[in-house]
């Protein structure tokens, strides 16, 4: 299905309740209810965040997207899962309630990667931690089931996105079942689901039960038989989970493949000379296990090792994990589907993105922008963190293995018009309580990919290359930032704008290719210290991450430099980096380490590396294998991950080695390595000989990076400044 064919978000005939009109707030109580006129509510939806009416938030835009199209829309936020109480505040939902856990995965939200209880919730009113439970969906399902047994359960939000097919959970350190098995849905939405929920509430008016809804992008379901009118592709044909080759015999004669030879065979197949997922590819040229009834042109679905395979076996895990993330292009993805005990998981393709005239319509809903008046002056992190920024684009073409977003908004770029981001950044100034002037990001997934794009929709429709920018940047990217650069500057000219100021994760290695981008950039909109993330130096951990090699830094390094100096400011480079990825071994976590105390970094928060759910280096984490390449090869096998407790605060004392409690850690991995030479007084060595209570040989003026907050100086603040400063 192509875009051209697909209904926009606006042009649905409006259900009957329009007549309401849109709600200030939509309802938390009866009362709110009955003010607005109404007797009941077409939809309810659950979630585990606060409620902010505001478009950062994703329960508010499912709300306002449903409120637009005419449905009554209720709100339960943060209920008492001990009771059903809660869940029957606002009665019983006309068509069904939508749940979701919030703008988190509710364990990476209550959990440290380290498994401990985090003591707060940034989504929570006062930043309150303990306001919704572990597993926060399937709870909140079955208080659903439990107050109104009758009434069709829709699932959604990032938790549901990534546990849609069975996946290894870090907490409880085993392969669930899907989420939709546990929570007794009856359908599951993933991605930012807008086209999906509209359908749905429109189908559910007309009488539709959505547990038969099974022909809609982005939703999963449960069934008992598969569809007759398909034709099936055994996973194991696209990738196959064997051990690896025996070497070859040298005696043995082969025939001696030609380079074009090798060049046609990835066009066909996607896979690269060395095995690598790199190539521009399309669909793999394997005939379909066609099912009784399937005709000839029938469309493909794939099946997967069944739920009990993959939680017994880490190979076949891996290479579910491959196939899967080959499966996320709305251009050629096909139909997924996993056995879980006497059922099946059925996904559908990805969603069609939305058009920008669309994620303009998103935007532009009538958001108050703050939290529901409910929580009077409580205040809520998340929301103050947000509250002056200004979303431009969704997706990410990237890739990075550590990271969930691809498995959640897709790699195609969605980008709003300059148009309606400068109207934002107008409502925010003459509305928005506290405003004084500075907007705190222009952004959204990255800072910078804002309007790019394959420069072939014919090309793009086929690919099945997870990354556009690894292992470098394709030929088919366009990669001219001058969108943005305009956005930029129109932004900071707007009367009562003071300055705009870009938050977002910076993609570097593609930032260069436009130096007038980084000029503007750095001319602009850095206030003192720019973060971006390296991630790490050593070459065999980024390329498990897909993420450039170090060569992109210094070169993005000596261009901001540069235009700092000819801006006549003083500013500074904050890199981050993460701990214990797979692939990271003791060897490579010293060399990163190195690097930091030769550029005299010190690093005052780190973030170990977060197993999150199906997330390819998750699967690397769990399985010990390396799912961007074949299963069948040996680069596939045995990834090192940091595993054990100890191991992982080894890691992290590598990149705070100037901490006096992780010195005896390090002195002693440092002799196991037979590096006991970095041990000593010098300006050479990582840390000081036995006797030594504090770190009297660092340099006097070291930045101070916070993976996961702001850079701190103290000179800095005592000279009122918010600069590092870096040596």
């Amino acid at each position: 299905m192509s875009a051209a064919n697909v209904k926009p978000l606006y042009d649905y005939r409006k259900y009957w309740a329009e007549c309401f009109g849109p709600a200030p707030f939509l309802p938390m109580s009866r009362a709110e209810m009955d003010s607005l006129g109404w007797d009941s509510c077409d939809i309810i939806l659950v979630t585990g965040d606060a409620y902010v009416d505001h478009p950062s938030f994703g329960m508010a835009v499912v709300g306002r997207v449903l409120e637009a199209q005419g449905f009554r829309v209720g709100i339960i936020a943060q209920p008492d899962w001990q009771s059903t109480v809660d869940f029957k505040a606002l009665g019983q939902p006309n068509l069904f309630f939508g749940v979701a856990a919030g703008n988190m995965d509710s364990m990476i939200n209550r959990y440290t990667a380290d498994r401990k209880v985090r003591s707060d919730d940034a989504y929570t009113p006062g930043g309150q931690g303990g306001s919704r439970p572990d597993r926060a969906t399937i709870v909140y399902c079955q208080r659903v089931r439990e107050a109104w047994p009758d009434v069709p359960v829709v699932i959604g939000g990032i938790e549901a996105s990534l546990r849609r097919l069975a996946h290894y959970d870090y907490w409880s350190d085993k392969v669930r079942q899907s989420i939709l098995v546990d929570s007794h849905a009856d359908l599951l939405l993933y991605g930012n689901a807008e086209r999906a929920i509209v359908e749905i509430a429109h189908r559910a008016a007309q009488g539709e039960h959505p547990r038969d809804m099974h022909d809609i992008r982005a939703t999963c379901y449960v069934t008992k038989a598969l569809p007759d009118h398909y034709a099936r592709i055994d996973s194991r044909t696209l990738d196959a989970p064997t051990k690896p080759f025996q070497p070859t015999n040298p005696y043995q004669v082969t025939e001696t493949a030609t380079c074009s030879d090798s060049k046609a065979k990835a066009a066909r197949t996607g896979v690269a000379e060395d095995g690598a997922m790199g190539a521009v590819v399309v669909d793999n040229e394997v005939e379909p296990v066609r099912m009784l009834g399937a005709a000839s042109n029938a469309p493909t679905f794939i099946e997967l090792p069944d739920s009990q395979a993959v939680r017994q076996d880490s190979m076949l895990y891996a290479h579910a994990s491959r196939v899967f993330h080959r499966e996320t292009n709305p251009g050629n993805a096909r139909a997924v589907a996993q056995r879980h005990g006497d059922r099946w998981v059925w996904q559908n393709p990805p969603a069609i993105p939305l058009s920008t005239d669309e994620l303009d319509w998103v935007f532009e809903m009538p958001y108050q922008r703050v939290p529901h008046p409910a929580y009077g002056d409580a205040v809520i992190p998340a929301y103050d963190m947000i509250k002056f920024s200004v979303n431009i684009m969704r997706g990410c073409f990237g890739g990075c293995t550590f990271c969930s977003i691809t498995e959640h908004e897709g790699r195609i770029i969605q980008s709003r018009s300059e148009d309606s981001v400068i109207q934002e950044i107008e409502r925010i100034r003459d509305q928005t309580p506290g405003f004084t002037g500075a907007i705190s990001d222009l952004g959204g997934p990255t800072a910078n990919m804002y309007h790019l794009t394959c420069n072939d929709p014919e090309i793009e429709a086929k690919c099945r290359r997870p990354s556009c920018v690894y292992p470098t940047i394709c030929g088919n990217l366009i990669t001219d930032h001058s969108p943005t650069t305009r956005l930029y500057r129109r932004a900071r000219t707007l009367p009562g704008i003071k300055q705009i100021r870009i938050a977002s994760g910076l993609r570097y290695d593609l930032a260069v290719k436009d130096p007038e981008y980084v000029k503007e950039l750095v001319t602009h909109h850095v206030g003192g210290y720019l973060k971006i993330a390296p991630e790490h130096t050593e070459s065999g951990p980024l390329d498990l991450m897909m993420k450039p090699g170090m060569g992109a830094y210094d070169e993005f390094k000596e261009m901001f430099d540069r235009f700092s100096r000819e801006a006549g400011k003083e500013q500074y480079l904050i890199p981050y980096f993460i701990a214990a990825h797979p692939g990271s071994t003791d060897a490579d976590m010293l060399a990163l380490a190195l690097w930091l105390k030769a550029h005299k970094f010190r690093v005052d928060q780190v973030q170990n590396f977060y197993p999150s759910p199906m997330a390819t280096a998750t699967a690397m984490y769990h399985t010990g294998k390396n799912p961007l390449k074949p299963m069948k090869t040996q680069s596939a096998m045995n990834i090192f991950s940091a595993r054990g407790k100890q191991q992982r605060l080894l890691h992290k004392a590598f990149l705070q080695y100037h901490r006096p409690e992780n010195w005896p850690l390090l002195r002693q991995a440092l002799k196991r390595m037979g590096r006991a030479d970095l041990i000593g007084k010098g300006k050479a060595h990582l840390v000081p000989p036995e006797g030594v209570q504090r770190d009297r040989f660092a340099p006097k003026h070291v930045a101070r990076t916070q993976h996961t907050g702001l850079p701190t100086n103290p000179r800095a603040k005592r000279r009122g400044s918010s600069k590092a400063r870096s040596a």
